[in-house]
């Protein structure tokens, strides 16, 4: 196998898919294994990350080298990167002006309009400038960060190497 059939649009979205699976495993860890109650603002990188993934799956489906899927995919990172940027923004915050806490998402689901929960998913609340967990200095939405930084890279690779076929 040489490097040039590993640099194909095909790799760059099997790749996609697998750094939102992996990022995605982690995330339902932390809540499942761990614990850790996820904010509005987590649960929005968790719906961009699926997006991407979905988008690349899509893409290997019908045809990785159709330029859409790379762009879509590097919007929708992109968006994530924004939520994840934001929740970071809130977390360095000092604590007089954090937001106020806000009931947990299932709650606002089930008793607030739509409207309420999905500016709340956008914007934050007090939950999501809590820092629950680190590795190295880098919080959680940290993380999510650089993986939609990788997956931008990727989208980008995907449409590049698409385009020159």
């Amino acid at each position: 196998m040489t490097t040039q059939s590993l640099n194909t649009a095909q790799t760059w979205a099997l790749l996609i898919c697998f750094l939102s699976g992996a990022l995605l495993s982690g995330a339902l860890y932390f809540e499942f294994v761990l614990g850790l109650a996820p904010c509005p603002l987590c649960m929005m990188q968790r719906i961009w990350f699926v997006l991407t993934a979905l988008t690349a799956y899509v893409s290997l489906l019908h045809s990785p080298r159709l330029g859409i899927y790379p762009l879509l995919s590097f919007i929708f990172a992109a968006i994530g990167g924004y939520f994840s940027s934001r929740q970071l923004w809130l977390q360095s915050l000092p604590e007089d002006q954090v937001p106020a806490c806000g009931p947990d998402l299932q709650y606002m689901l089930e008793v607030f309009p739509l409207g309420d929960v999905l500016v709340a998913m956008t914007q934050g609340t007090g939950d999501c400038a809590q820092t629950a967990w680190s590795f190295v200095g880098v919080t959680l939405p940290g993380w999510a960060l650089i993986g939609f930084v990788a997956i931008a890279v990727c989208a980008f690779l995907q449409l590049k190497t698409g385009l020159k076929r």
